[in-house]
């Protein structure tokens, strides 16, 4: 993607999306994490917003996001990332000249309604577990909790028999496994942690009933927009 139009799209849309942005520093094996807070409608320039904490060294920088289906990269590189006066944590950045679209999911991800909970139900090692689901496709589901309540969630880990509330009166039972597990900062509710789970062991049967809620679920978004 070399279009600058484009890429201020794609930068609004992660700005609209407040979707965690993964910094990877040449100078250091430290991830920064951050998110776009806003887009210059006009001029190529966006800002970008560390997370409490954070420090972008000086250098060249990798910044990797997903978007929508696919993950999005684009290296960026300054001698002294210039910031806002006396905010520190706000970056106003120039547009990268290109960004390179990755690992497209092998099926798209339906994000959960506004103001309808689904939630992932399980237990692991005798501890019972309720996590809210925010997006969940074919071939997986996205939740994210609290630190707190996502102690023992690793990469790997295997999940047996989680009950899956997929709006109402829409369950099924399936097992997972953890794909992946990444912090970011809410604006809203503060520290979460974002958890990727992929399905394992769906049979046929449960692959058609998985099939009919998402063609369910994408006809209501249709319908309401």
């Amino acid at each position: 993607m070399t279009d600058e139009h484009d890429i201020g799209d794609a930068l609004t849309l992660l700005a609209d999306s407040g979707e965690p942005i993964s910094i990877y520093p040449a100078s250091s094996t430290n991830v920064v994490m951050a998110r776009i807070k806003s887009v210059d409608p006009e001029n190529p320039y966006f800002v970008l917003e560390l997370n409490e904490g954070e420090f972008l060294p000086p250098g060249e920088a990798t910044f990797v996001a997903w978007l929508r289906s696919a993950k999005i990269q684009f290296k960026l590189s300054s001698d002294g990332w210039p910031s806002l006066p006396e905010q520190p944590t706000l970056l106003n950045l120039e547009f990268p000249l290109k960004c390179l679209v990755l690992n497209r999911r092998s099926s798209a991800r339906l994000e959960t309604p506004l103001g309808v909970y689904y939630m992932a139900s399980f237990v692991l090692n005798g501890k019972p577990y309720e996590l809210q689901l925010y997006d969940f496709s074919a071939g997986g589901v996205g939740m994210r909790a609290a630190p707190r309540d996502a102690v023992g969630l690793h990469v790997g880990r295997k999940l047996q028999r989680v009950r899956l509330e997929l709006g109402p009166d829409s369950v099924m039972i399936a097992d997972l496994e953890v794909r992946l597990s990444r912090t970011f900062r809410s604006f809203l509710l503060g520290e979460q942690v974002q958890i990727g789970c992929q399905f394992s062991n769906l049979s046929p049967m449960m692959e058609e009933e998985l099939k009919r809620l998402l063609d369910k679920l994408n006809s209501s978004k249709q319908r309401f927009g």
